[in-house]
């Protein structure tokens, strides 16, 4: 594996530490997992830092949130899969964000997105609480636009008939 130095592991240190919270959080939303959430997320990390050279020179966080998404992807295929890559060196772990805590917060939300299949999960995260575009969409979960309407559509047609999210809404 090629070792970044000087300027390329600055930056990398300098994204990680800005970025890890919304990714976390975005993994978090997929899987329902903490654990999970921070394999993912350690993963793509470990995935980007080999490539770190040249994902810099384009948009580095939608880059990386595509390998999140696309590691989160190959997990729901095999279910369990080789998540981890051995180390001799252990990274120091960046300060979290807030990003975990505003989730868990909403754990009404979490528990209906929950409820929801994969695909309609990553569409609806992606969608309004990523904010990507319906093609941006598209793009990181790997299919056409019109499938994103769709998903999109059933997903809130689910959220909107989903007794804990009426309760909410009438308690609010």
């Amino acid at each position: 594996m090629a070792e970044l130095s000087g300027d390329g592991a600055t930056s990398f240190t300098q994204f990680v530490t800005q970025r890890y919270g919304a990714l976390l959080g975005t993994a978090y939303l997929l899987t329902q997992d903490h654990g999970l959430a921070e394999d993912l997320v350690q993963t793509t990390l470990a995935k980007c830092w080999r490539r770190w050279d040249t994902i810099r020179a384009e948009d580095p966080y939608a880059y990386v949130r595509q390998v999140l998404v696309n590691t989160c992807r190959a997990y729901w295929r095999v279910k369990k899969g080789k998540l981890e890559f051995p180390t001799e060196e252990l990274p120091t772990r960046p300060v979290l964000i807030d990003y975990y805590d505003r989730i868990e917060r909403d754990s009404v939300l979490v528990a209906a997105l929950e409820r929801l299949p994969g695909r309609m999960r990553a569409v609806v995260v992606l969608r309004y609480l990523v904010d990507l575009s319906e093609a941006e969409t598209a793009e990181e979960v790997g299919c056409a636009v019109g499938t994103i309407k769709s998903q999109t559509s059933r997903a809130l047609a689910r959220l909107r008939g989903d007794p804990l999210l009426l309760d909410y809404r009438k308690s609010a």
